[in-house]
């Protein structure tokens, strides 16, 4: 990942709504969700989500994906660890057993 793109996914995730849909997301995997649940789970309106949703869908963050006639949101699960090595390749100097307690808190969960 380059830095415009990891500034294009911290930017999506930079406001509530969006953080806690795509975390949403993300504990749905594989299976997605449809933007319906999404909604539902918010407390906004089908409109407001779906502007919030694009902001995601642009940064690469979540594939919509038609299924019949609903629209399942996924997760990128390979553009988050991407974003994740972005920020963590250089972690502490490259002294790799600083980083072994952020690993370990990753592994628990």
């Amino acid at each position: 990942m380059d830095t415009d793109a990891a500034l294009a996914a911290l930017s999506a995730l930079a406001h509530p709504t969006r953080l806690d849909a795509f975390r949403r997301l993300v504990r749905a995997e594989p299976a997605g969700l449809s933007t319906g649940q999404l909604v539902a789970a918010s407390g906004l309106g089908q409109s407001t989500l779906s502007s919030h949703l694009a902001v995601l869908v642009a940064a690469g963050l979540v594939t919509p994906e038609k299924r019949g006639r609903q629209m399942i949101q996924r997760a990128d699960i390979e553009r988050l660890r991407a974003l994740m090595l972005f920020l963590a390749r250089d972690c502490c100097n490259g002294s790799a057993d600083l980083c072994e307690p952020l690993i370990a808190d990753l592994a628990c969960c």
